[in-house]
Formats: structure tokens, C-alpha cells, sequence
């Protein structure tokens, strides 16, 4: 049993790992990349350092981590489960903690799929812990084609008539149960009247669904929160002051909360309209 668990191995989590780590706390960070970071090419506005890539800065952040003895898996979690106690699942593993922070970065975008859009709400949702009552009975499928995508496919079995996992033309990750069917055809729309009705694809042919759940690629911080019934404004995990959500144990950090950069800018240019 952790003291805390810290989902995500970026900037935030790091940083609040060390001061977990320094309050003689128990702490885990579990991560499967460092996010956005990563993929910035150059930055040259961080304090101490002229210039250094994004991925050269994430590998310092975990290195400086480590020496403090603190543990960075490197997984991928798929489920947050909360029973007075947190009970974090990984492909691999699981964990329990007293405290959780989220600290995975943005919500990712919607693909850029005719009929996503438009159909949320009407057949197109992002968490099948949350919606799947819905579809008792009735052929839905899965956008994605990742581990992540297979958890939510399983959620979905006990409840659906089928389940079928759309890669849209990528490799899927090893699906292993046979109920739940593979189409990995590029789609061209998910169609519909009043709901989604069916998928067509980019050869042609369509097949009948009554939903589709979207979870491509990993699970954002706000997938993790929305499961645990936490508050969310817009895209961002609404928190107070001192980044609780409304769960007790489970905190916010960094983008997914919206308080990020852009917040900063803004600041800027309020202080400067002043002067």
C-alpha cells in the first residue's frame, strides 16, 4: 500500500513525486512516456537551462526522481477503482494507494472522423464504465486499437450483444478473448438518423452498431476522473487550490486542469495592460 500514487511520469508528476518524496511519504509514479514533453523538438524558457530537447528534459525529471529512491514504472494504467482505498490497474500490475494524483496531460482530441462530432451523446461516448447500461442487448464497437481500447471492450461484454474493435487501419493490440471481434478497415463516417446507426468504411461496406465508444490511443486523466464520477469543466478536472477534485484522495495536477502555460501568458498580458 502507497501513501500515493502519481499517474503520469511528465513535468507535474515528477515534480510532485519529489515533494511527496521529501515529506517522507510513500510514493509510485506510473508512467508510459512523458506526454507532450517528449515531442517538443527544443526549449530554451526553462529556469536553469539555456536549451535542451523535450525528451532530454523528461529523462532528467525521472532520472532526478529515481536517485531520490523514488520508483517510476513504466506502464500503462488502464482503471482507477475507489473503495475508501485506490486501486490503480496496469496491464501488468496493480496497485493500491490512500491518495491518487492525475497528472496525464490534456484530454486528447476526438478523431477526425466524419460523425464523431455529431453524434456524441446519440450513440458516440468516451467511457464505457459510464454508458454502457445504454446498450444492453444491442451491437456497439470500439474506436481505437490499443490496450486501453481492449479494457473498454471488455467492460462492454457482459452488457452488449456484440463488441467489435474498429482500429481503423492500425495493427491492434493482441485481443485476447474471442467474443469481441476485430474490423481493421479505415472508416470513412459513423452514420446516422437521430443516432449512430452504422460504420462505413473506406471499401465500401458499413456494419450495424447502436454505439461506438471512442479510446484510441492511452487513458487522459480526465477518462480516469469522468469513471470515478469527479467533476469536469469542459475538458479540464475541476480542482480547488490545492488540486483536490471533489473525491477525497484523488488530486489534479498540470494540464489536465487546465492551469497551464496559457494561463500563464494570460496573466502576462493582464499585468502588462495595467502598466
Amino acid at each position: 500500500m502507497y501513501d500515493v500514487i502519481i499517474i503520469g511520469a511528465g513535468p507535474a508528476g515528477i515534480s510532485a513525486s519529489l515533494y511527496i518524496k521529501r515529506a517522507t511519504l510513500n510514493v509510485l509514479v506510473i508512467g508510459k512516456d512523458a506526454g507532450a514533453l517528449e515531442k517538443a523538438s527544443q526549449i530554451e524558457n526553462y529556469y536553469g537551462i539555456v536549451k535542451v530537447s523535450g525528451e532530454e528534459l523528461a529523462k532528467l525529471g525521472i532520472e532526478q526522481a529515481k536517485q531520490m529512491q523514488i520508483p517510476v514504472q513504466n506502464e500503462e494504467v488502464l482503471e482507477i477503482n475507489y473503495n475508501d482505498t485506490f486501486e490503480v490497474i496496469t496491464k501488468k500490475n496493480t496497485y493500491q494507494a490512500k491518495a491518487v494524483i492525475l497528472a496525464t496531460g490534456t484530454k486528447r482530441l476526438a478523431p477526425p472522423i466524419a460523425g464523431i462530432k455529431e453524434f456524441e451523446g446519440r450513440g458516440v461516448s468516451y467511457c464505457a464504465t459510464c454508458d454502457a447500461f445504454f446498450y444492453r442487448k444491442k451491437d456497439v464497437a470500439v474506436l481505437g486499437s490499443s490496450d486501453y481500447a481492449l479494457h473498454e471492450a471488455m467492460h462492454l461484454l457482459p452488457v452488449a450483444r456484440s463488441v467489435t474493435l474498429l482500429t481503423n487501419g492500425k495493427k491492434p493490440s493482441e485481443v485476447r478473448d474471442d467474443r469481441i471481434k476485430t474490423n481493421a478497415k479505415p472508416i470513412r463516417e459513423f452514420r446516422g438518423d437521430k443516432s449512430i446507426e452504422d460504420v462505413s468504411f473506406k471499401d465500401g461496406s458499413n456494419l450495424a452498431i447502436s454505439g461506438v465508444f471512442v479510446a484510441e490511443g492511452t487513458a487522459s486523466s480526465v477518462d480516469f476522473a469522468r469513471k470515478l464520477g469527479v467533476e469536469i469543466d469542459g475538458n479540464n478536472i475541476k480542482v480547488n487550490e490545492n488540486m483536490e477534485t471533489n473525491l477525497k484522495g484523488l488530486y489534479a495536477c498540470g494540464d489536465c486542469t487546465g492551469r497551464n502555460a496559457s494561463n500563464f501568458k494570460g496573466s502576462i498580458r493582464r499585468c502588462k495592460s495595467r502598466n
